[in-house]
């Protein structure tokens, strides 16, 4: 008769999720090079984005000790992974394609500072809209939540997406598609997020 181990008891991720993953931003200045939120440099090619947002509990209240990864392909549609074959795009040496944020303690808000993705083929070998994959933790959330941000200037791109294609209502497509914003010179893509609610996010079970 097989034997099976038992399963490791699990909690929420408290307060120590700062000082172990992103000690800077919890004033813990210990690494000499942290994990941030800027993807790229001043030789990095494509269009310069931001990417920001909050996120909001079931009773609509901002959620102020959020730690967010995001990972993307480049502005080629190239993923700086072994797995990703398309040797007819080029990987960008000054483009790391991941990145670490914490949430202002203050406001809530959250900020990337990356290019937009070019288009990027799936597993299947379809090809995907350009979109950036976040990945949330927080206290009250037992197992990081996956979901996707799209871009709302990518609409034909969006159309034929085989993942926002799985969502079977429009209203729930809506929470994956970015709000675009200028400041001045900058182009900011602002995504909330939503764990609860009427607005509830759509979230992937990898």
């Amino acid at each position: 008769m097989k034997d099976y181990l038992p399963e490791t008891a699990s909690q929420t991720a408290g307060p120590y999720v700062h000082i172990g993953l992103a000690p800077d931003a919890a004033g813990f200045h210990i690494f000499e090079k942290n994990f941030g939120s800027t993807l790229t440099n001043s030789h990095t090619p494509g269009e310069h984005i931001a990417i920001e947002g909050r996120v909001f509990d079931g009773s609509g209240t901002p959620v102020r000790d959020v730690l967010i990864e995001i990972w993307q392909a480049n502005a080629a549609g190239r993923y700086n992974h072994v797995a990703d074959q398309q040797h007819e795009k080029t990987l960008d040496e000054d483009f790391r394609g991941w990145g670490r944020a914490c949430s202002n303690f203050d406001s809530g808000v959250w900020r990337f500072d990356t290019v937009k993705p070019g288009q990027a083929v799936g597993r299947d070998g379809r090809m995907m809209a350009p979109h950036v994959n976040l990945w949330i933790v927080a206290r009250g959330i037992n197992i990081g939540l996956n979901t996707r941000m799209y871009f709302p200037d990518e609409q034909e791109a969006n159309s034929k997406d085989p993942v926002l294609n799985l969502i079977e209502w429009e209203v729930r497509r809506k929470t994956l598609i970015a709000h675009k914003e200028t400041r001045g010179n900058e182009t900011v893509y602002r995504f909330d997020i939503y764990l609860q609610g009427e607005n509830e996010t759509v979230f992937f079970d990898l």
